[in-house]
């Protein structure tokens, strides 16, 4: 038998699967989309692969990105979950920050969603300790003992959280109630709050930890059925699921830290276009990946990525490491409706099921690809490469039927108003993560992906002066490509609360050396060698009175004065000023990196710069710059060679995927075979 040489990387959206194939030998990319299935995720999965045709005794390694558990938590699917926390704290959870959402502020009537956890599956057990990690009150086994019994006996609960006060200085007592706990209750699943995140503010870590224990039942049933599917089907290989924050972890890991995993699946597009932004020498880019129900979007900046180590899911905080991304509901699935004779477009979304009317799957209500297949950008033959017809009668007729006729308009204009509002809602999105940060969006490359993402793409950088458009190949499977090229990664955190002047620079690198201890741990037990190993040392800083806080990355010498340096020019860059007070240390982190082996980036033959062998001829669609219906010209990508140039109006067909060229704008094909949108001069 061969040697295992394929890697094979896998992506669920919200209407379709996106699987793609890496054989190492050749570093040739194969591409296959299957429907994503709600009701059972893996196989929409196993049916991708299938798609493929890949034989899994090959694959040396498979890589999968998914929202099983982010999708979890917004059904309200996961387990019963309790809490067990300190005696007299039980509420913790329940009253969090009592913090009203912006868009709600004014609203009198608002009432905070229902919580994951009701009040009666919260206890307290006796047990203390004091803000500086000390024993105030030992913990009471026997109340342990109650707690547990009350919680899993008379409430039925299947999934523990145990977060005591201060215990990110000292985990001796979770661990000590988790031990009790199982051996009364060997099935319970437990997680403890140290296990997850050993930081400072007592709500926001129990909230994780009961992200944590509310969708790790239902995660790793997932993950099981999972991995029985593809060994059944001769995989002996590397499973690794994507990180929220980038990288990605053994699915032994992923299912005793499945919060980790909410946003992994747009974290590998992200984590490919970190990776394409040093290919391609473009230091500064904006990723733009619209799918079936979301659109994302986010900075790199100096080639990284901009992160964050506390998002939110709902409204609940999680303190995990996260790329800062911007989502709003807007996607090729996207309901277009009248609020009171207003038209608008999202958050609600038809999926994958029914999904939009032109699917012929029982949609009745127009969607943006509806709007698309009625403005001539989609080609209802060519959908999917020809795999899946489109009914482009049905689509016009539903959004007449919803839209056009109660707003007295043609078919075409009401599908040109249903681009209109999804564009003003992406401007919107774009501009709160560079104008609103201090970037100008003109200086920026926009690379787009996902399925919808190089059909609007254009239409922004017009709209916003964007100076270009990238669009890689395979944009519609972009995300599963870009978790090809992720390394192994995990995170470590500690409280330190210490000014900087007056920190204990030898205590800092004892604990340190601890943090990293456990970080090269992490890596060789998920067999990460030695040699691919790196460790980064990060400090979280802010100044003296302030709340909001910088990640500064630190070397191996620790320096008071370099450190400080960083930390100004980090805080200009953001925010225009510094101050002169002191610095205080938050956290120290570590992050621990296995490196893998990225793909390379492909250079086919260059052509002569005459598109026409490309051309597959003319059609009627809608050009944004003149507002009217006129003939587009079509190029099939797959013809397309380095050095073609050709303006637009234009369409550039790759079955999967289209971009659309309006007027006053037009493509070249780099060396790499990719699109490069731009203005014209």
């Amino acid at each position: 038998m061969p040697d295992p040489h394929i890697r094979l990387a896998v992506d669920i959206g919200g209407t379709f699967v996106d699987a793609m194939e890496l054989d190492t030998r050749t570093n040739q990319v194969r591409f296959r989309k299957a429907s994503t299935t709600p009701a059972r995720p893996a196989d929409g999965v196993l049916n991708a692969i299938a798609e493929l045709g890949t034989d899994l005794s090959e694959v040396e390694l498979f890589i999968h990105g998914t929202t099983l558990g982010l999708n979890a938590v917004l059904e309200r699917r996961g387990g019963a979950t309790g809490i067990i926390t300190n005696e007299g704290f039980r509420d913790i959870f329940l009253l969090g920050r009592g913090n009203v959402p912006a868009d709600h502020m004014y609203d009198f009537t608002y009432q905070r969603p229902e919580s994951l956890v009701k009040r009666r599956y919260t206890a307290g057990v006796v047990g203390r300790l004091d803000y500086k990690g000390r024993v105030v009150r030992e913990l009471d086994p026997g109340s342990v003992r109650e707690a547990a019994r009350t919680l899993v006996e008379e409430q039925g609960v299947r999934s523990i959280a145990i977060c005591f006060l201060h215990s990110f200085l000292d985990p001796s007592h979770e661990r000590e109630a988790a031990r009790i706990i199982h051996e009364a209750y060997p099935d319970v699943s437990l997680s403890l709050s140290t296990d997850i995140v050993r930081e400072y503010r007592e709500y926001e870590r129990t909230s994780t930890t009961v992200l944590e224990a509310y969708i790790r039942p239902i995660f790793e049933r997932y993950v099981d059925e999972l991995e029985t599917g593809l060994a059944e089907r001769g995989f002996a290989g590397r499973f690794l699921i994507m990180r929220s924050g980038g990288g990605s972890m053994t699915s032994t890991v992923a299912k005793t830290s499945p919060t980790h995993t909410v946003l992994s699946g747009p974290a590998g597009g992200i984590v490919g276009a970190a990776y394409l932004a040093g290919a391609l020498g473009r230091d500064n880019m904006l990723t733009f990946d619209i799918g079936g129900t979301s659109l994302d979007a986010c900075v790199i900046e100096r080639g990284s990525a901009v992160a964050a180590y506390e998002s939110q899911l709902e409204h609940f905080p999680l303190l995990i490491p996260a790329y800062d991304i911007r989502t709003i509901g807007a996607g090729g699935g996207s309901i277009a409706w009248l609020d009171r004779g207003l038209l608008k477009v999202g958050p609600r979304s038809a999926g994958a099921d029914p999904g939009p009317v032109c699917y012929g799957r029982g949609g009745t209500e127009p969607t943006v690809t509806d709007a698309a297949v009625v403005l001539g950008y989609i080609d209802p033959d060519r959908f999917l490469g020809g795999n899946m017809g489109l009914q482009a009668d049905a689509a016009r007729q539903a959004l007449t039927e919803k839209v056009a006729e109660p707003l007295g308009l043609t078919a075409e204009a009401a599908a040109a108003g249903v681009v209109d509002v999804l564009l003003a809602r992406t401007v919107g999105a774009v501009r709160q993560i560079t104008v609103e940060r201090g970037h100008d969006p003109r200086v920026f490359s926009l690379l787009a992906f996902g399925g919808a993402g190089p059909l609007l793409a254009p239409l922004l950088a017009r709209e916003m002066g964007i100076r270009e458009v990238v669009v890689p190949f395979a944009p519609s499977g972009f995300s599963a490509w870009g978790m090809l090229s992720a390394d192994i990664v995990d995170d470590f955190a500690r409280t330190v609360m210490a000014t900087l002047d007056d920190a204990d620079l030898d205590e800092l690198e004892t604990l340190y050396k601890g943090v990293e201890a456990d970080a090269l741990a992490s890596l060789t037990d998920q067999g990460v060698a030695p040699a691919d190993t790196v460790l980064e040392r990060q400090l979280e800083l802010r100044y003296l009175g302030q709340e909001h806080s910088l990640m500064v990355t630190v070397g191996r010498e620790l320096r008071p004065d370099a450190i400080r340096t960083a930390f100004e020019e980090l805080h200009h860059a953001r925010y225009g000023h510094t101050m002169g007070n002191r610095l205080q240390i938050l956290n120290l982190r570590v992050r621990g990196i296995g490196r893998t082996t990225r793909p390379t980036l492909g250079e086919p033959a260059p052509g002569d710069g005459n598109p026409e062998r490309a051309l597959r001829g003319h059609r009627t669609a809608y050009d944004v710059a003149t507002r009217s219906m006129v003939p587009f010209a079509v190029y099939d990508r797959d013809a397309l060679a380095p050095g073609d140039r050709f303006t637009g109006p234009a369409l550039v067909d790759e079955g999967t995927s289209t971009t659309v060229v309006p007027s006053g704008q037009r493509v070249e094909v780099d060396a790499h075979g990719y699109l490069l949108v731009t203005l014209e001069v």
